[in-house]
């Protein structure tokens, strides 16, 4: 026993410095005033800075743009994500080499997609909005009521392969007798889809979505990248609030806090849902 636990010491040790300190930091700031350009007036205030954020409309707002970026986002990526994961499941020939090429958007890093979309949709340079003035169209990509459905699409560009590979993968996992059964009493592809494949690949569903869910809500590159929160406050997510308050505005007592009460939203969201999946496996 003691020599497991020397073991796993290093273990710990690593964990205590990489993830420990920057969180234990982090929340201390999050109960203080901590200001970067006024270090020594910094005063404890205990949960003000929670308080605060109830009565904060930008708050609330940047939580509502980013719950819509998520929504538009993972839904879009799941339908797609799973049509093509079907499609690769049935594909014979260069079936490798497909699937490198569909991959590969996920393997780029989001601040240089974010910079690459940035041309691509640019007004005046962008090869996009030349080829609609050829056909005597226009769209203004990150004009207001279009910014957040933009961004949404480029993300489910880049990130839409994450998902095709875990529902691939559940795919291949999945038994091969319900399907044979379901040919032999001549099950139509949509039945077949709607009665067997989904309900076998419900839990695989789930990850993937709680995944990328969780993953979507980090959306930062980006709206850095490309629309800086605007136009307005349309593309204002909530970590790019952060990163204003925390970084632009140097407020990081405020900012720590806001990032804690993201925190505590998202793993209330996650008891809620893994108790609720127990209680249809149960079932």
């Amino acid at each position: 026993m003691a020599f497991r636990i020397k073991m796993i010491m290093p273990l710990v040790a690593l964990f205590l410095v990489a993830i420990g300190y920057p969180l234990g930091y982090s929340f201390w700031l999050s109960l203080t005033n901590y200001r970067i350009t006024k270090p020594g007036q910094t005063e404890f205030v205990g949960m003000a800075q929670y308080q605060a954020l109830f009565d904060n409309a930008a708050y609330w707002e940047a939580l509502i743009v980013t719950g819509t970026f998520m929504v538009i986002a993972v839904s879009l990526e799941l339908v797609l994500g799973l049509a093509i994961a079907l499609a690769l499941r049935r594909q014979v020939r260069v079936r490798n080499m497909t699937r490198a090429f569909l991959l590969s958007p996920m393997f780029i890093t989001p601040i240089a997609v974010g910079l690459m979309f940035r041309f691509l949709l640019n007004p005046q340079l962008g090869p996009l909005d030349l080829l609609l003035e050829k056909l005597n169209l226009s769209y203004d990509y990150f004009g207001p009521g279009n910014a957040i459905f933009t961004i949404a699409l480029i993300d489910v560009w880049q990130w839409t392969p994450f998902m095709v590979l875990l529902l691939l993968a559940g795919l291949e996992s999945l038994p091969r007798a319900p399907f044979e059964a379901a040919k032999v009493d001549g099950a139509s592809p949509w039945l077949t889809l709607k009665s067997i494949t989904l309900p076998m690949l419900s839990s695989v569903l789930v990850v993937a979505v709680l995944i990328r869910g969780l993953d979507a809500m980090r959306v930062f590159e980006y709206v850095f990248a490309i629309t800086r929160g605007g136009p307005g406050t349309e593309t204002q997510t909530i970590q790019y609030l952060i990163y204003q308050t925390g970084i632009q505005f140097f407020r990081l007592g405020q900012a720590s806090a806001m990032a804690y009460m993201v925190l505590a939203i998202v793993l209330v969201f996650v008891i809620f849902l893994f108790r609720a999946i127990n209680k249809e496996a149960r079932r």
